[in-house]
């Protein structure tokens, strides 16, 4: 298969898209050629989408899916230094939600933002589980709970911690998902050793994107240790044969507004 689509009438020849070639496969257009892949190195291309995104005329196109393309309209992406600042500082983890549901819509729109996150080799591994209905949120809660009466007198490193965690919900307190509405499950799968990262990338995208609509949320970090080893709970969750659970996330809508920005520790850096 063709790698690239190039239109004739539009290329330039600037030369861009065979600089940003991250694996260095398409050759230099002339003035007779366009640029373009030969057959022995078009099985080595990633479908990154390098060459498309920094064609400066639109005049080439990865031959992936090109009947989907949606040409980037002028200005958009664009935010002010300032305000992305502020953006990023006033990101809260969310652990008080209205009982307000999110539409399914509305998830997979912010999913569809989280695809395009970097992943090693842009293999893309990460696989999503949505539990949308609350009351499963909440036996899932009850099972990580489960879970943690297993670690009593291990050796486990939350064996420490989980008894105040068991009396907490024992007299009444969702310490586990904090009454969350939903709970995102980011998959991969269990023989690629980079792919643990990718799903925390791919979260962090998910983290960042949902403020923008209105979506609170917050890393379960108790429900991720509890899929990672409990048997029940992955049942539960119907992590799919090949697939572990990575990390777990929280989400729903806030019940409380940010009208300030706390303090952070020093910066620290090293110049070498």
């Amino acid at each position: 298969m063709t790698t690239i689509l190039v239109d004739q009438d539009l290329c330039t020849r600037c030369g861009i898209c065979s600089t940003v070639c991250i694996m260095g496969i398409i050759e230099l257009a002339d003035e007779n050629s366009l640029p373009k892949t030969n057959d022995t190195n078009a099985g080595i291309c990633i479908q990154c989408g390098h060459c498309e995104a920094h064609c400066p005329s639109h005049a080439l196109i990865l031959n992936d899916r090109p009947d989907e393309k949606v040409r980037l309209p002028e200005g958009a992406g664009n935010i002010a230094p300032d305000n992305m600042g502020y953006y990023l500082r006033k990101r809260r983890s969310v652990r008080h939600y209205t009982k307000d549901i999110v539409p399914k819509e509305k998830i997979l729109e912010l999913l569809d933002i989280a695809r395009y996150a970097a992943s090693a080799g842009n293999r893309q591994p990460v696989e999503w589980i949505v539990v949308h209905d609350q009351e499963r949120v909440k036996k899932i809660a009850a099972m990580t709970i489960e879970w943690m009466r297993t670690l009593a007198g291990s050796n486990h490193p939350m064996s420490g911690y989980v008894p105040a965690l068991i009396r907490g919900w024992e007299s009444g307190s969702d310490v586990i998902c904090r009454g969350a509405p939903h709970l995102l499950v980011a998959t991969i799968p269990e023989e690629y050793p980079v792919a643990q990262t990718d799903a925390i990338i791919a979260l962090t995208h998910f983290d960042l994107a949902a403020p923008a609509h209105g979506i609170g949320t917050c890393w379960a970090g108790f429900v991720a240790m509890a899929a990672s080893s409990y048997k029940p709970l992955q049942k539960e969750l119907s992590i799919p044969a090949g697939r572990r659970s990575a990390y777990a996330m929280i989400f729903g809508h806030p019940q409380h507004e940010i009208y300030g920005i706390p303090r952070r520790k020093p910066l620290v850096v090293a110049w070498l």
